[in-house]
C-alpha cells in the first residue's frame, strides 16, 4: 500500500472511533499518525521492514504495528471490524462540509439517519435544527453541503481522472486492429471533474479489441460487453491515490470516426447547436456522419467536419455553447494559450511557511522547466496554521533571495508574499513593508462564513490597496470538498478592473479558481490573468498546466495572461504597479 492509502486508512479508523463515541485522545492519535505517514520522506516499505516507524514522531508502537500489517498484507482486521460496527452510510455523511464525526453520531443517535437522502429529508422537515447544539444556521449549512457530498461520490477531479483515462487510451492504441483512438467527453474538454471515461476507436475488427479491453490490467469489473461498445470499472494508482472510474469503449468505422469523436466529445449543448447549424443548411449531423439525405459528406478529421459547415476548427475546451459556434462561423475564434508560453509563476510556498522545499530547490526546478522567473509567495504572519512569516523572517527571506539572484543573469526570483486579507479587508502587514515586496498576492484564508455582502466588501477593500498586485484563489473553493465562500464575483472583477489589479487562476487541481466562466468575464473587462500553481513543493510547479487548461476553457490567449511576458517586461510592469 502507498503512504496515501495507509494515511487514509488511519483517518478512517479515527472517524469510525469517533462515530462510536471513542476517547478523543485516541482518535486524535490516529489522525496524527496519518499526518506523520504523509510527511515521512523515507520509503514506507523500507521503514516497515527496518522497524523504524515507531520512532517517527506521531506514530508510536501501536500505530506502527497496524501500518506494518497494512503495508505487508493490504488490509487490516482491526479496521474491518470497526467498519462492521458502524452503518456504512455514515461514512458517506463525512463528505458533507462541516459535518464531522461527532455531529454525525449525534444525528444518528437521535434520528437514526445513516444516508444522505434521509439527512436531506430531516433538514427539509426541520428536524436537524431541533437537535441540541445544532440550530437553524447549522441545519441550513448541512443542507447546502449535501449536493457537494452527493457529487463527491459520483465525480473525480480532472488531475486524478485524466491519468487513468490516458493510461487506458495508451493501452487501447497498442491493440492490433486499432486505426485511431482518442479520449472523448469531459476529459477531452478538460472539465474540472469527470464521472466517467469515454474512449473512441476506429477499426474494421471490433471484436478482438472489445475482448482485449475488458481484460486490461486496470479492469476491476466488466459491466457490459457488446459488439461495438463495452463498459468497465477501471482503477489506477495516481499520485499515491487509488482512482476508480467507469470507462466506456466504442468502436466505429474509420470513416465515421471524426463525426463520432465530435459527438462523444460534447458538450450536449454544443452538439445541439451544431446539429441546428447543419439543419439550417438542409443537412443532418449525428455521430455517424453528415448527410443531406441522399449524399454523405466525408471528413478525414474534425477540422474537415467544421469546414463543411463553414466554420473554423473549435478546440474541445471551447465546446460549451458559450459563443464558440458564432465565433467559428465568423473565423474569430481566439488563438488559445499554450503551456509552453508560460515563462514563470508567482504564487509558491517554501519552508519559510508551509512548503516542503527551499527557495533554491524551487528555483532549480523552475529553471529546468525553462522559465525565466519565479515568484516566492509564502504566507503572511496571521496564518499561523501555515507558519506565516513574521516581519523579521520576511527580511531574512529577502536576503536569501538577493543572494541567490546574484548567481543568475538569465533568471530572476521575485520577492512576493501571499498576504492574508483580514476580516475587515485590511492586510496582514503595514503599508511600509508591503510596499517593499516585488508583488503582493492578497488572499482570504479565514472567516469564510461572512455574508456575500461582507465578503465582497472585504475583498474589494483589499483590491483598492496600492500594494496589492493580484487576488489569489478568488472564491476559496476546494473542488468536491468545499464550496467557495459567498461573494459577488462580478463586483470583485469590476473593482479589479477599476484599480488595475490582476486575478489569479490558481492552478492547484483542488482549486482551479478563478473558474473558466469568470476568466472569460475577466478577459472582457481587460483584467490580466495570472496562472499560479500555488506550489508547496518543486513537483507542484507542474500544476501550472492545469491552469492553462482553465485559461483555454476561458478563451484566454497569450496576451491575456501576465506570466507569458518575458522577464524584462514583467520587471517593468511590477515596478509600475508599485509606483501607483
Amino acid at each position: 500500500m502507498t503512504k496515501e492509502e495507509v494515511a487514509q486508512a488511519l483517518e478512517e479508523i479515527a472517524d469510525l472511533l469517533e462515530l462510536q463515541g471513542e476517547n478523543a485522545f485516541r482518535c486524535k492519535a490516529y489522525r496524527e499518525g496519518a499526518r506523520a505517514i504523509r510527511g515521512i520522506q523515507i520509503d514506507l516499505w523500507e521503514a516497515v521492514e527496518g522497524n523504524t516507524l515507531a520512532a517517527v514522531r506521531g506514530i508510536g508502537e501501536a500505530i506502527s504495528a497496524k501500518v506494518a500489517t497494512l503495508v505487508r498484507t493490504g488490509h487490516l482486521p482491526y479496521l474491518e471490524e470497526l467498519r462492521k460496527k458502524v452503518p456504512s452510510g455514515l461514512l458517506d455523511l463525512r463528505r458533507v462540509p462541516g459535518l464531522g464525526p461527532r455531529r454525525i453520531k449525534a444525528i444518528y443517535d437521535a434520528l437514526k439517519i445513516d444516508n444522505l437522502t434521509l439527512l436531506r429529508q430531516a433538514c427539509e422537515s426541520n428536524q436537524i435544527a431541533q437537535l441540541p447544539g445544532f440550530g437553524a444556521k447549522t441545519q441550513q449549512k448541512i443542507l447546502e453541503g449535501i449536493p457537494i457530498a452527493e457529487q463527491a461520490t459520483q465525480r473525480v477531479r480532472l488531475d486524478l481522472a485524466l491519468p487513468l483515462g490516458l493510461a487506458l487510451l495508451d493501452r487501447v492504441r497498442q491493440l492490433p486492429g486499432v486505426q485511431r483512438a482518442e479520449l472523448c467527453g469531459s476529459l477531452r474538454r478538460r472539465r474540472e471533474t469527470a464521472k466517467d471515461i469515454d474512449i473512441l476507436v476506429s477499426s474494421d475488427a471490433p471484436a478482438p479489441i472489445m475482448h482485449a479491453f475488458i481484460h486490461l490490467p486496470e479492469v476491476v469489473r466488466v459491466t457490459a460487453n457488446g459488439e461495438t461498445k463495452s463498459s468497465i470499472v477501471a482503477s489506477l494508482l495516481v499520485d499515491e491515490q487509488r482512482v476508480t472510474l467507469n470507462a466506456d469503449l466504442r468502436v466505429v468505422r474509420d470513416a465515421e470516426f471524426p463525426f463520432a469523436l465530435h459527438y462523444f466529445t460534447g458538450s450536449k449543448e454544443h452538439n445541439i447547436r451544431m446539429r441546428q447549424r447543419a439543419n439550417e443548411r438542409g443537412w443532418t449531423l449525428n455521430e455517424y456522419g453528415l448527410t443531406d439525405g441522399t449524399t454523405s459528406i466525408s471528413a478525414r478529421d474534425e477540422a474537415e467536419l467544421f469546414a463543411a459547415l463553414g466554420m473554423e476548427f473549435i478546440p474541445p475546451e471551447l465546446r460549451e455553447d458559450t459563443g464558440e459556434i458564432e465565433a467559428a462561423a465568423e473565423k474569430k475564434l481566439p488563438i488559445l494559450l499554450r503551456p509552453e508560453q508560460i515563462r514563470g509563476v508567482f504564487h509558491n510556498h517554501t519552508v519559510w511557511s508551509d512548503g516542503t522545499s527551499s527557495v533554491l530547490e524551487l528555483a532549480r526546478t523552475a529553471r529546468r522547466l525553462g522559465w525565466e522567473y519565479l515568484g516566492i509567495g509564502d504566507h503572511s504572519r496571521s496564518l499561523t496554521v501555515a507558519n506565516g512569516m513574521s516581519v523579521e523572517q520576511v527580511r531574512e527571506q529577502w536576503a536569501e533571495i538577493d543572494a541567490l539572484n546574484r548567481h543568475w543573469s538569465d533568471f530572476r526570483i521575485f520577492k512576493g508574499i501571499e498576504c492574508d486579507i483580514l476580516e475587515d479587508g485590511s492586510l496582514d502587514y503595514d503599508d511600509d513593508l508591503l510596499a517593499q515586496f516585488d508583488y503582493v498576492v492578497a488572499s482570504v484564508h479565514s472567516h469564510f462564513q461572512q455574508s456575500a455582502e461582507q465578503m465582497t466588501r472585504r475583498i474589494c477593500r483589499a483590491l483598492r490597496h496600492p500594494s496589492v498586485t493580484m487576488l489569489g484563489h478568488a472564491t476559496g473553493r476546494l473542488i468536491l470538498r468545499r464550496e467557495g465562500y459567498k461573494v459577488d464575483l462580478d463586483a470583485v472583477l469590476k473593482t479589479a478592473a477599476e484599480y488595475g489589479k490582476m486575478i489569479e487562476i490558481n492552478a492547484n487541481p483542488m482549486r482551479l479558481d478563478l473558474d473558466w466562466q469568470h476568466c472569460k468575464k475577466a478577459k472582457a473587462l481587460g483584467i490580466p490573468l495570472v496562472i499560479n500553481p500555488d506550489a508547496h513543493s518543486p513537483g507542484e510547479l507542474e500544476y501550472y498546466r492545469w491552469g492553462v487548461d482553465v485559461a483555454r476553457r476561458g478563451w484566454l490567449e497569450a496576451g491575456d495572461v501576465f506570466n507569458t511576458l518575458p522577464l524584462g517586461e514583467v520587471c517593468e510592469r511590477l515596478a509600475q504597479c508599485r509606483r501607483r
